[in-house]
């Protein structure tokens, strides 16, 4: 179902855009490869990966944090459940 693409990583970051979080790009030596700012809704990542890891990154926090669908459109509130279904192994 993961799929290593620009077009699945734009996806991603779709349903970012749709919840409370803001996503941004930005140079950075964190340990883990994102930094992510809960009080102030911040998801940070090292904008030097490449495609893959940075979904794989998103992914990982979209395993931490729990999103309000509410906002989200049809398609976002269906790749999040799957993606909340779905056993992810990185």
């Amino acid at each position: 179902m993961i799929k290593y693409t620009n077009q699945f990583l734009a996806k991603l970051e779709d349903l970012i855009a749709e919840s409370d979080y803001i996503l941004r790009y930005e140079k950075g030596n964190f340990k883990s490869g994102y930094c992510l700012l809960r009080e102030q809704k911040i998801m940070i990542i090292n904008k030097f990966y490449t495609t893959e890891g940075k979904i794989n990154t998103l992914l990982d926090i979209l395993k931490l944090i729990t999103l309000e669908t509410t906002r989200f459109s049809e398609k976002s509130k269906k790749l999040y459940e799957e993606l909340s279904q779905t056993e992810i192994n990185i």
